[in-house]
């Protein structure tokens, strides 16, 4: 049993949510915390951290402050670091404010670093 105390540090802080491999999930998803994919999304992940693992697949758009790509997005992208792995598959237009990217990682699409504001670009095209 959790105590109401610990349940309210817990959702503070945020959690771990793995979408496991054989797991397909059509809709939105929100976390205070990590979203760990090794499934797929078709919809929207806003987190304060995404990651998407080798055979991981989000359709769809991200908004977080860390995301660590080693899977595959097709969509758009807002964050304040983006770290793209070598087995990273990218067709997607990304806003971020620190981009790191591996030797080996497929990109297509259009990469922005608008000024710094603290806060993910809810609209990356047109800076507001």
């Amino acid at each position: 049993m959790t105590l109401p105390a610990e349940s309210s540090r817990a959702a503070a802080s945020g959690g771990r949510s793995v979408i496991a491999q054989d797991v397909r999930i059509t809709g939105d998803i929100g976390s205070e915390g990590i979203v760990d994919l090794a499934g797929e999304i078709e919809g929207n992940v806003t987190a304060r951290t995404v990651v998407i693992s080798p055979g991981g697949r989000l359709k769809g758009t991200i908004m977080a402050e860390t995301v660590d790509l080693r899977g595959t997005v097709e969509g758009r992208i807002s964050c304040l670091s983006l770290t793209l792995r070598a087995t990273a598959q990218v067709m997607a237009d990304a806003s971020y404010q620190t981009l790191a990217i591996e030797n080996g990682a497929a990109i297509e699409g259009s990469f922005t670093r608008p000024s710094y504001t603290g806060q993910p670009d809810e609209h990356p095209e047109t800076g507001s």
